[in-house]
């Protein structure tokens, strides 16, 4: 097959998506089949990226991606001068056999992407929300565009139930992956970090939804009960070091900065602490970095939220605490700080959970998927409507399970954006 991954963001910019788009598409390379990807370059330098793309010669880039505030992180809005013509003669050049969208359903790079498709269309919901007001508003114009979708996949039951609300559908869950044999106990510590300090945790970017700030508040409460505690901070973001406006003075010195890092060196940060803890706010549907914990053999505390239970089973490969409540945080990680052989079967189980999240086998489940869509759909791809570029066979939704929306106030809108896509 030939394939093309969709994405409004991808390598430099440091995120789960990309991470997934990269991981999945070297497994289906090594399957045999041609895998590009289709997105924008990285503007600006408001948040530091990765030096390179590891994947660049297979990356076809259009026009320059502003970051805009988007369900409590940031999100990457593409720009470019006539971007539908430059998308539509890499399409045709290319004559792909699935297009495979990555993240949300919004009036970018996305949707014009599936506008000038031919192909088999998939689309993959990487979030959770428990509403969306760009859904709400935009709605109207966005279902042309999901009704030319032939196959909807959620990572997880909870990005799954996210988009149902707006976009009703025959979804596959298919998780997301590690690599199992990059993180595993086996991994040696990092020789700066040798002491017998016992060694928290956070790997994240610096922005509202990971909670960083209640993790910091919770330091000064471990600290109570253990001392030489020592707190490792992965990660950066648009938010610089402002969080450590939270950091009480006499913690200051059980606290490490360690800035952005390579994809490489983060099995050896998850070697090296006891107890890794992810203390989100919400609005993640998934849990990689709880994976990549317990892949590496180690207990885990995170928020208890419904992204994170799909990984993590409380007391069993580590702790679910309530969102904000940073005393809570600070119990769970005392009692596995002090008991080694808690800490100990909890990363033993957790490792036994997450070799099942191997990228082997979740390609293989998305390979299927695309050769039972192209089974069902390849003999009608080339008879489109001349108006609307629909296929005769796509995803219906019920609409009538939508919300309801007063039409009256997205018309302008609608019609704005109408104009704006319509352009060549």
């Amino acid at each position: 097959m030939k394939i093309c991954m969709v994405s409004d963001v991808y390598s430099p910019y440091v995120g789960g998506i990309p991470e997934h788009i990269y991981h999945l598409s070297q497994q289906l390379r090594q399957r045999g089949h041609t895998v590009k990807i289709l997105t924008s370059n990285f503007g600006g330098t408001t948040v530091e990226t990765l030096k390179t793309c590891p994947d660049e010669k297979f990356v076809y880039r259009i026009g320059k991606s502003l970051l805009i505030r988007s369900n409590k992180s940031f999100a990457r809005l593409p720009i470019g001068w006539r971007p539908m013509n430059k998308v539509k003669r890499y399409l045709e050049k290319e004559n792909f056999d699935v297009i495979h969208i990555h993240g949300s359903l919004a009036p970018t790079l996305p949707i014009i992407a599936i506008r000038q498709s031919k192909s088999i269309n998939v689309i993959t919901f990487h979030a959770d929300h428990s509403k969306s007001k760009g859904y709400m508003i935009f709605r109207p114009i966005l279902m042309p565009y999901f009704r030319k979708l032939h196959g909807l996949i959620a990572v997880s039951k909870a990005a799954r139930d996210a988009s149902m609300r707006f976009f009703p559908g025959d979804y596959q869950v298919i998780p997301n992956a590690i690599d199992i044999n990059l993180f595993n106990p086996s991994v040696s510590p990092l020789a700066d970090f040798g002491d017998a300090r016992p060694k928290i945790l956070f790997l994240g970017r610096f922005e509202p939804r990971k909670g960083l700030k209640y993790l910091l508040k919770a330091l000064r409460y471990i600290k109570k009960d253990i001392p030489d505690v020592l707190l490792t901070v992965v990660g950066v973001g648009l938010l610089g070091y402002a969080y450590k406006e939270y950091i009480a003075k006499e913690v200051e010195d059980n606290i490490h900065f360690a800035g952005l890092i390579p994809n490489e060196a983060r099995p050896r940060y998850y070697a090296t602490c006891d107890v890794f803890c992810a203390p989100s706010i919400g609005y993640e549907s998934f849990g990689i970095v709880l994976l990549e914990a317990m892949a590496t053999g180690k207990p885990v505390v995170a928020s208890d939220i419904a992204g994170y239970r799909t990984i993590l089973e409380d007391g069993k490969q580590g702790y679910l605490t309530p969102p904000r409540d940073y005393e809570a945080i600070a119990q769970a990680i005392v009692k596995i700080l002090r008991s080694p052989a808690i800490a100990k079967k909890m990363g033993e189980e957790g490792r036994k959970k997450a070799i099942k999240y191997s990228w082997e086998s979740i390609a293989r489940q998305i390979e299927s998927y695309y050769e039972t869509l192209l089974a069902q759909h390849r003999h009608i791809l080339h008879h489109q409507s001349p108006n609307t570029g629909q296929t005769s066979n796509p995803v219906q939704p019920d609409i009538t399970q939508f919300p309801q929306t007063k039409l009256n106030r997205t018309a302008p809108v609608k019609n704005k954006c109408q104009k704006l896509f319509s352009k060549s």
